[in-house]
């Protein structure tokens, strides 16, 4: 069986990260492939006998992008592939830095000036991009780079090309309310109101991983309380999404720094769930001391 990843997504969100990552751990990896090619590449991959091919299709070839989705569909009926898709995304105002830093133009930014008659701005060309790549989002693994050092990037892209096949793919992701909710979440839960630890001098420099964190909140009745709602919540529903041809759900929680309340959350949320399909952790803090120069 061919294993096939295929990378789509924002300019500016972290493609060629994710690419290198894929290229790094083996695989055959084609950046900028026309959609017209892309089964005629992927037979031939079968027939020179690659084990696992890394795509990446994006705006920079728009002319044929319509015709993704329906050629994503033939493919994933395919049982000679093991076809994962990713697409990476970011929130506009992360972008927008992310282009000022790197002084490039956006890729749709001659295709615009010819329809609109004048220079387009770049928020206009980062508008029409998902616009025009909104399909290929709700066919595929969403990643929200917004806030991502690429060590993490890295991390998630090999979590989801590993993880082995499911029905339905369960992501529990903790968060800090003040850099701002996932874009990828289809579940976001509020712990803000819970008690917090922050407030505890020794427990300040800790996170929700740590068990004296862990314990100090098992002692509070109202984050037991939000726990068994959750809980209970994602029971009710989780079996209505798998039936809806859903391959993946991102249940994020979130308290003020992403630190505490939300870690220890969804870490129990992940053991209350490991047969319902494959399970995935992430924790969206980064930690101030371990800053990082390098860019998506």
């Amino acid at each position: 069986m061919l294993k096939v990843v295929l990378i789509t997504g924002i300019s500016g969100s972290g493609k060629s990260v994710a690419l290198r990552t894929l290229e790094d751990a083996g695989y055959f990896c084609v950046d900028n492939l026309p959609v017209r090619f892309l089964r005629d590449f992927i037979d031939t991959a079968c027939v020179d006998g690659l084990r696992q091919v890394a795509i990446a299709i994006d705006a920079r070839s728009p002319d044929d992008l319509a015709e993704l989705p329906a050629v994503l569909r033939s493919l994933h009926g395919d049982s000679a592939l093991d076809l994962r898709g990713l697409f990476l995304d970011a929130n506009l105002a992360t972008l927008t830095q992310r282009y000022s830093e790197s002084r490039r133009r956006h890729p749709l930014n001659d295709r615009l000036m010819k329809q609109l008659g004048r220079q387009p701005s770049l928020q206009e060309c980062i508008l029409e991009e998902q616009e025009l790549l909104g399909p290929l989002r709700e066919l595929n693994a969403v990643i929200d780079t917004s806030n991502l050092e690429p060590r993490q990037l890295r991390a998630w892209v090999h979590d989801l090309v590993d993880v082995e096949p499911a029905r339905l793919v369960l992501t529990f992701s903790s968060f800090a309310f003040k850099r701002g909710a996932p874009l990828t979440a289809d579940l976001v839960f509020d712990a803000r109101c819970l008690p917090n630890p922050h407030y505890v001098p020794e427990l300040q420099a800790l996170t929700g991983r740590d068990a004296p964190v862990a314990a100090w909140l098992e002692q509070q009745p109202l984050v037991g309380k939000m726990l068994d709602d959750i809980t209970n919540f994602l029971r009710t529903w989780l079996p209505h999404y798998a039936t809806d041809t859903r391959a993946y759900v991102n249940i994020a929680v979130g308290c003020t720094g992403g630190k505490h309340r939300s870690v220890y959350l969804v870490e129990k949320l992940a053991e209350r769930f490991p047969n319902d399909g494959a399970v995935l952790v992430r924790h969206r803090a980064r930690p101030d001391f371990l800053p990082s120069d390098e860019r998506l």
